[in-house]
């Protein structure tokens, strides 16, 4: 959305000061009388922007025919629009002038077009999500006290046990013999990270191989067992998994305790809002009296002409 072009004040500033020269005798006795008029008009206009900038959203600020704009919808307009790097730094003015603009612009074109059952069924559903978003904002304002984030914390970590986590690398090939090759060469002193590039077709053969942090059972079996019997730096003889042939170079082990409570503070808070919401979602449908129509023909769903009635 672009802005408008920019009004040209400078040369009605030019036109202004261009008055004729023969009318300055005779402006000062028609001045004389002036102020009185002028302060009146400028007290009057005064009391009528004080109006305005203490409306509500309510305050109708155009209207395009019968169809008001208001103040709302400008401010509502604004928010859908502020992640649009072109309209964020927008002065004030600037920024009002293309949204109301934009809003004339959709009313005018608005009173053309047909109200067709696509058309009521699209505004009452974006008046309930719209509802339905204001209700769960609404909770998730609502900040978890710390006893509700403790319990949180003690329900996914009370009873976490340590757990070891490997870091390791490995050569992924798709045969026994070629993973036999393979380890031949390592133990004739071939460099892990090199023989991984050149030979493994996994997606961590260009980063030789290396497969970070993980926990047992972040692998399938027979990977895990192989790498909990190894020692640090020691290479594997060829694994077959369900994914290939694996020779394994374990580098590192360490025992990874539950985090303090602080330390995921940010995402219990989350955890306990959206239970909180998922909890009021439940209860108000639970509480809701609802009557589902029987005997309607699912594949009516498909019938996208019934859109088309007015």
């Amino acid at each position: 959305m672009a802005a408008p072009a920019a009004l040209p004040v400078a040369a009605l500033a030019q036109d202004n000061n261009a008055e004729p020269a023969q009318n300055s005798e005779a402006e000062p006795a028609q001045n004389e009388a002036a102020p009185a008029e002028s302060s009146e008009a400028e007290s009057a206009q005064d009391s009528e922007t004080a109006a305005t900038q203490d409306g509500d959203a309510e305050t109708v600020v155009a209207t395009v025919n019968d169809q008001t704009i208001t103040l709302g919808q400008m401010i509502v307009m604004k928010q859908s629009v502020q992640d649009n790097p072109q309209m964020q730094d927008l002065p004030d003015q600037a920024m009002w002038d293309v949204l109301l603009d934009e809003l004339i612009r959709q009313a005018a074109v608005s009173a053309s077009g047909k109200e067709t059952a696509s058309v009521r069924a699209q505004l009452e559903l974006q008046r309930r999500s719209a509802l339905a978003s204001e209700a769960v904002e609404g909770l998730s304002q609502a900040e978890p006290t710390d006893e509700e984030l403790q319990a949180s914390y003690d329900k996914l970590f009370a009873d976490a046990e340590p757990q070891t986590e490997y870091s390791a690398a490995h050569i992924l090939v798709d045969s026994e013999e070629k993973a036999l090759e393979v380890k031949k060469k390592l133990d004739d002193g071939g460099e892990f990270g090199e023989l991984a590039e050149e030979y493994s077709t996994g997606p961590s053969g260009p980063n030789q191989g290396d497969l970070g942090w993980f926990t047992a059972d972040q692998m399938v079996p027979a990977f895990s067992e192989a790498v909990a019997a190894m020692e640090a730096g020691q290479i594997s003889d060829p694994i077959k998994t369900d994914f290939g042939w694996h020779v394994i170079k374990l580098n590192d082990t360490r025992v990874k305790e539950a985090p303090k409570l602080e330390e995921v503070r940010d995402q219990l808070v989350q955890l306990v809002q959206r239970e909180k919401i998922e909890g009021e979602i439940e209860r108000l449908t639970s509480e809701a009296d609802i009557e589902k129509t029987e005997g309607i023909d699912p594949t009516l769903i498909n019938k996208v002409e019934l859109l088309e009635a007015e």
